[in-house]
């Protein structure tokens, strides 16, 4: 920090915030700390009483906190058009969706970065869907200037593409198979269906059908397998996913020959979720084998996999596991994550 003649101060950056007050108008700063000083500000500056200032001397090496800002915008985003990004104040970015979309983050780069010291990325939770405008990240350089060798570790902490992605949602045609001797016998109304049909209608999906059937562990075979030679992107099989003897859902989707990933997830509600890929004419189709929650439960594990199965994401059995964080929010009454997309 060195004292100058204001006169003298163009290109340098400010050490403390120059105040300006017009009696019973204005009280507050014309210019914050941080702000580099332009031809245009000495005539401002002159006029309120600032004949000298303090400023960083700017030496080679060294960033400005909005030039650093910047760098941690390129390794958030990259050129990425699915996202915007304000202007750098104050050392700060916000990153905000520019379609919709599943928000993926790269959360190892994003931890070394954030190990670094003296900045940092904040972002939403990752994995969810995002819409056009939501706010999903903001960065922040802490210093009022840094190191260009700290900023370059960054890059190089992150290469390989930028931290944050949105993948959009493709269109997608799925069938459901609903089971249970109850509903194929018409003692009680189907209550699948509704709820599952409304879900997928959020989304670019195409019902192809529902087909009923009672409790008959080679006819639900059937029925997914007829779905997927028919060109179904993802079949839906709700109801019989118990351990009950009478629940037949999980044997049939086995019996098609399907990879079973997981059938049990760290979720509640939706600890008896089932989850498949079923070889079909050269295609992986998802098969989700969907709880009785799924009917009366606002939130749910289908909530939380379904937007990444519309995304083209391939999910492994560690996908699955890592909700076991988090897996109570769905049913706590205030739920506690920031910027939930849940809610109550």
């Amino acid at each position: 920090m060195k004292l100058i003649d204001t006169k003298n101060a163009v290109g340098h950056v400010l050490c403390h915030d120059i105040t300006r007050i017009l009696p019973g108008i204005e009280k507050g700063p014309v210019f914050k700390k941080g702000h580099v000083v332009t031809e245009e500000d000495i005539p401002v500056l002159l006029s309120v009483g600032k004949e000298h200032l303090y400023v960083w001397e700017k030496t080679e090496g060294m960033l400005h906190e909005d030039e650093a800002a910047e760098i941690l915008r390129q390794i958030c985003m990259g050129e990425d058009p699915a996202m915007t990004a304000s202007r750098p104040t104050e050392g700060k970015i916000e990153i905000r969706a520019a379609r919709d979309g599943l928000l993926k983050i790269d959360r190892e780069k994003l931890q070394r970065v954030n190990g670094l010291g003296e900045m940092m990325i904040a972002t939403i939770h990752g994995d969810y869907p995002v819409k056009a405008g939501d706010k999903l990240a903001g960065t922040r350089v802490i210093p009022l200037v840094i190191e260009e060798e700290k900023m370059n570790r960054a890059r190089e902490a992150s290469a390989g593409g930028p931290i944050l992605s949105i993948l959009p949602f493709r269109h997608i045609r799925y069938g459901l198979v609903t089971t249970g001797n109850e509903v194929a016998a018409g003692r009680i109304e189907d209550a699948f269906g509704p709820v599952l049909k409304r879900k997928m209608a959020e989304y670019d999906t195409e019902c192809m059908g529902q087909t009923i059937l009672p409790d008959d562990r080679e006819a639900i075979t059937k029925a997914i397998l007829a779905y997927a030679e028919q060109g179904a992107d993802l079949v839906l099989c709700s109801g019989g996913m118990s351990v009950d003897p009478d629940d037949k859902t999980p044997g049939a989707i086995r019996d098609t020959g399907a990879e079973i990933v997981c059938y049990g997830a760290p979720v509640l509600p939706g600890a008896m979720f089932l989850l498949a890929y079923l070889s079909a004419g050269g295609r992986r189709v998802p098969v989700l084998g969907l709880p009785g929650c799924i009917m009366y439960a606002k939130r749910t594990i289908f909530d939380l996999v379904l937007p990444r199965v519309l995304a083209g994401e391939h999910l492994t059995a560690g996908s699955i596991s890592t909700y076991g964080e988090g897996g109570l929010c769905l049913s706590c009454e205030v739920c506690r994550f920031p910027n939930c997309q849940f809610g109550k």
